[in-house]
């Protein structure tokens, strides 16, 4: 890619990273190349779809998800379970509505997000089977349903009357499902 090329793309992400942040996940693409002062053209040059924008927007994220599963396995099995699902959710609810996106990705081989989604899921499915073979997780669960215990998690944070409950209900709900 051409170093303006390159510019442009990486602009377009920050700002997309502002307005999906600010609109959530049906934000308008039209209000990214507006505010990256670019024309919608260049946007769709680059990326062709909103899940294009969504997935180079949340590539970088999903990749440090996966990265920290990775680090987290020389800690107790455990605590290192519970510490990234716990990261996992706040990255989720970042940006409103990607909840939704991902579990609609993990499910569609050709969807943009689909090999980010599956790689975090891997990554939380070998915390959880290490955290079950230490014996301080409940057997019986998978990456699947720890995949779906994080959405469900983070859709609580997306509700604007739930939202300053999360964190109290994280801890009614993860911890008594996850660990013994």
């Amino acid at each position: 890619m051409r170093a303006d090329a390159r510019k442009n793309y990486e602009h377009l992400v920050a700002v997309a990273g502002v307005v999906v942040a600010e609109q959530g996940a049906e934000a308008s693409l039209r209000d990214v190349a507006r505010r990256a002062e670019v024309g919608l053209g260049t946007l769709y040059r680059h990326f062709p779809t909103r899940e294009a924008l969504l997935e180079a927007l949340l590539r970088s994220s999903f990749d440090e998800m996966t990265a920290q599963a990775a680090e987290l396995e020389s800690a107790e099995p455990g605590e290192a379970l519970l510490t990234w699902v716990r990261d996992c959710v706040r990255f989720t609810t970042t940006y409103r509505g990607v909840t939704e996106v991902m579990v609609s990705a993990i499910e569609e081989p050709d969807s943009a997000l689909h090999a980010s989604c599956v790689a975090l899921r891997s990554s939380g499915a070998r915390l959880l089977a290490r955290a079950q073979e230490a014996g301080v997780a409940r057997a019986g669960m998978d990456g699947t349903d720890l995949f779906a215990l994080i959405a469900a998690l983070a859709w609580l944070g997306d509700q604007p009357v739930l939202a300053s409950r999360a964190d109290r209900l994280f801890d009614e709900i993860a911890h008594p499902a996850l660990l013994r």
